[in-house]
């Protein structure tokens, strides 16, 4: 069940963009953060099984920040939560630099997890997109939001670049510039004109929430969760060991930057026509889409290790992220009632980012203690891929299949 129609979005459009910049200068530390973080874990850590922490700390921060933070901006609006979402990711980058000045890895990953709270800011401003929206524009919105990812992708491995080396410590220039970037970011919020409820709508009103444990027992809910915990955890396994994998078998830091780059932007191009097509074919089709993308970055990084392999294997990760993780928030957006919505998104990214942490903890241990060389983590990594994929694939089946017999039911 969605909200009444709103038929003008002459806000909702206003409001878009304003998220769509703060997707880009904002969300250009993402990208920044996951180039450096292995390598600088593998610098202070004292095992290299952990080099990969604190990206996980950063990916177990926001698991563990949307169950409070989605109610509280359903209590006291988005604003807030984004101007939260801004200072943590600030201080977070401050602790990480202070971690790096005295060779704490126990400070680094504390600023890990705080900075944890901004990536869990950031994944509400695709649900922020819908709030205003129409029923026909609500998925457009979620994709341009999503879209502003491009100008992240531009931003962050290029800033980096020119960061990288700035001061006699290495890295520290990372930090500081992801400083600069929440800090200034901060003003776009001033902007936005959102609801702290969504639009009325007399029917739903009538009926109340569902819990927790209700809601998981709809099927179209669980499938959607489900299929974006696939989607985003094995974007992550992969990406998290990417830098790591191409510096380990003899390419350098900015062959790194270059391939994260790549693999952003086809992460958020898309982005551009992805609502129109969930519009058009439906958002389940386009999750399918997104599965067999994954795959074949799975099967890409088994066939080698090469530069053009590695930026092959990445593209097809980020387009299967893309329709994928769009395609089941579409999903999940057409499956609640607007009551519901602080409960059901805190729940998803809850589970979401459960799983995400989960994968970014297994590809450091997969990456570097799975065989000894870089090369064999790195197929053991893509290998992983698979089980997870067919239980996403399989249960979009299911679902389909339930669908067309009660459709066809008398």
């Amino acid at each position: 069940m969605t909200s009444a129609p709103i038929p003008d979005d002459h806000r909702a459009k206003r409001n878009t963009a304003i998220l769509v910049a703060a997707q880009a200068i904002l969300g250009a530390q993402m990208p920044i953060l996951f180039v450096i973080g292995g390598l600088v874990g593998a610098e202070l850590s004292p095992n290299p099984c952990l080099a990969t922490l604190p990206i996980s700390l950063i990916v177990f921060g926001s698991m563990t920040t949307a169950p409070w933070l989605s109610p509280l901006m359903q209590r006291r609006g988005r604003r807030t939560g984004f101007v939260i979402g801004g200072l943590a990711g600030a201080l977070g980058a401050a602790l990480a630099a202070l971690g790096l000045l005295i060779d704490s890895f126990a400070v680094l990953l504390l600023g890990s997890y705080v900075t944890g709270i901004y990536m869990s800011a950031q994944g509400f401003y695709r649900f922020a997109a819908a709030d205003s929206a129409s029923d026909s524009f609500r998925p457009k919105a979620i994709s341009w939001v999503m879209a502003g990812g491009l100008g992240a992708a531009i931003i962050g491995p290029q800033l980096n670049k020119a960061v990288l080396d700035a001061f006699a410590v290495p890295f520290l220039g990372s930090y500081l510039a992801v400083m600069a970037l929440n800090l200034g970011g901060l003003f776009l919020f001033l902007g936005l004109d959102l609801p702290v409820a969504p639009p009325a709508d007399p029917k739903a009103a009538a009926t109340p929430a569902r819990s927790r444990r209700a809601l998981l027992r709809e099927p179209g809910i669980l499938v959607a969760i489900l299929c974006g915990m696939v989607a985003y955890g094995l974007m992550n396994l992969v990406m998290t060991s990417a830098p790591l994998a191409v510096v380990g078998m003899g390419h350098g830091h900015h062959h790194a930057n270059d391939i994260v780059s790549a693999h952003v932007l086809a992460m958020f191009v898309p982005s551009f026509f992805t609502g129109h097509l969930i519009a058009r074919f439906g958002a389940a089709n386009i999750v399918g889409a997104g599965l067999v993308f994954l795959g074949l970055a799975g099967l890409t990084g088994l066939s080698g290790a090469t530069l053009p392999l590695f930026y092959a294997d990445l593209i097809f990760l980020g387009l299967g992220w893309n329709f994928g993780f769009i395609g089941a928030t579409a999903m999940l957006t057409a499956e609640h009632r607007p009551a519901e919505r602080g409960i059901v998104q805190g729940l998803n990214d809850t589970m979401v980012f459960g799983f995400v942490t989960l994968a970014s903890l297994s590809s450091g241990g997969l990456m570097n203690c799975s065989g000894g060389l870089p090369a064999q983590g790195w197929l053991s990594v893509n290998a992983a891929m698979f089980p997870a994929l067919a239980l996403a694939g399989g249960s979009l089946v299911w679902l389909r299949l339930r669908r067309a017999r009660v459709t066809s039911a008398p």
